[in-house]
Formats: C-alpha cells, sequence, structure tokens
C-alpha cells in the first residue's frame, strides 16, 4: 500500500509537483512557508530547476516526474500538449493527485478537443488509478503566490472530486496554506466550473470573510 492511500491533512509532510511553470512555483512557495516539503519536476531534468529551490530555501528539492509522484500529495500543472507525456509511465494507484491543469493549446488560447468531456475527466483517464481533486487552477498565478489573507477574509480555492476522502485531505491542506476552500461537488459539476476556458470560476479572486 503506497503512502499516500492513508494521508490525511495532519500527516502530509511532502507534495510533489509536475510542472514547474508559474502555477507550480507559485503553489510550491505556499508550501514551503507552511512548513511543507516540495519535490518539483519538470521535462528539463532536476538541473534546471537549481535556481528555482535555490530561492524557494531548504525545504525544496528539485526531482524527476517519477521522484515527485512518491510525494504524500501530487500537484500537476503542465501545458496542455505535454500533459499526457508528463504523466506516463508512472503508477498512479491510491495516489492523491490534485488537477491544476487547463485544456488551453496556444497561440489564442483555443480550447482543446476534449471528446465531450471535461479536462478534469481527461486529466482522471490519464491518471489511472489516481484520487483525482480538481484544485488550484482557476487563480492568477500572482494571486496565488501571493498572501492568502487579505482584507481580514481568507481568498478561496475551489475544489471538485469524486473521492471523498481525497477532498476531505485536500480541503485540509487548502485551509492549512491559509486559504478557504468551496467544494463545488464532483468532477463533472466542479470540474466544468473550474475549467479554463469554458468554465465561470477562473480568475475569479474571492476572499472569504468571517
Amino acid at each position: 500500500m503506497n503512502t499516500t492511500t492513508n494521508a490525511t491533512t495532519n500527516t502530509i509532510k511532502s507534495v510533489g509537483i509536475i510542472g514547474a511553470g508559474a502555477i507550480g512555483q507559485a503553489i510550491a512557495k505556499q508550501l514551503v512557508r507552511a512548513g511543507i516539503d516540495v519535490i518539483l519536476s519538470n521535462s528539463r531534468g532536476p538541473a534546471s530547476l537549481a535556481g528555482v529551490v535555490d530561492a524557494l530555501g531548504p525545504r525544496a528539492t528539485a526531482g524527476t516526474p517519477q521522484q515527485a509522484a512518491q510525494a504524500d500529495i501530487v500537484f500537476v500543472s503542465v501545458n496542455w500538449s505535454r500533459l499526457e507525456e508528463a504523466v506516463a509511465g508512472i503508477d498512479w494507484s491510491g495516489r492523491i493527485v490534485i488537477d491544476a491543469n487547463n485544456p488551453v493549446l496556444l497561440p489564442g488560447y483555443r480550447l482543446a478537443e476534449l471528446g465531450g468531456r471535461n479536462s478534469s475527466q481527461v486529466f482522471a483517464s490519464l491518471v489511472p488509478g489516481a484520487r483525482v481533486v480538481k484544485a488550484f487552477n482557476t487563480l492568477l498565478a500572482a494571486v496565488l503566490a501571493s498572501d492568502p489573507r487579505e482584507g481580514g477574509g481568507r481568498r478561496v480555492v475551489f475544489q471538485s472530486g469524486d473521492d471523498r476522502e481525497a477532498k476531505a485531505v485536500v480541503a485540509g491542506l487548502i485551509e492549512r496554506l491559509g486559504f478557504a476552500g468551496i467544494d463545488l461537488g464532483s468532477l463533472e459539476v466542479g470540474g466544468a466550473l473550474q475549467q479554463f476556458p469554458g468554465g465561470v470560476l477562473p480568475a475569479v479572486n474571492l476572499v472569504k470573510l468571517g
């Protein structure tokens, strides 16, 4: 049994990140602030991330996607055109995986062909056996990297998923990072609301008071 199957909010000590672009680096910054170890990875290899992990501090290390996938929770944020390749060859069975991807094709910010599904449903099919939770994809990278406590409240992070226990773990992580979580329901319903382009929630920056 792998460690992620029994992960709880209080036992999360490490998060692996596949995709070290703006969103991946923003979430890494928040995780390090919260005292959680981070393993960053990309398609170019650990050496290409030396400057990034140095800036993040001693809680951050660089690794391969396979190494990142061994963490307690795995966070994936990759250019859509490279997503299938990025997650291939990894045993996802039982792992809690945060889908922070958006089905954008460049140039022109075109919606990728999804075959009648939303992007989270497509993502879930690429990581068979994973316990997928959609989260952290709707905020701009600069906003995601900033202090989640603002105006007397906490910045909102939406989440959706079909695995109740996995969502509870991710909800706890959201709170631990200082954000306020809102559960949108299933991947079919919530994933569609969160999707960019197409959903109504991307780039919506809400602060929960009280």
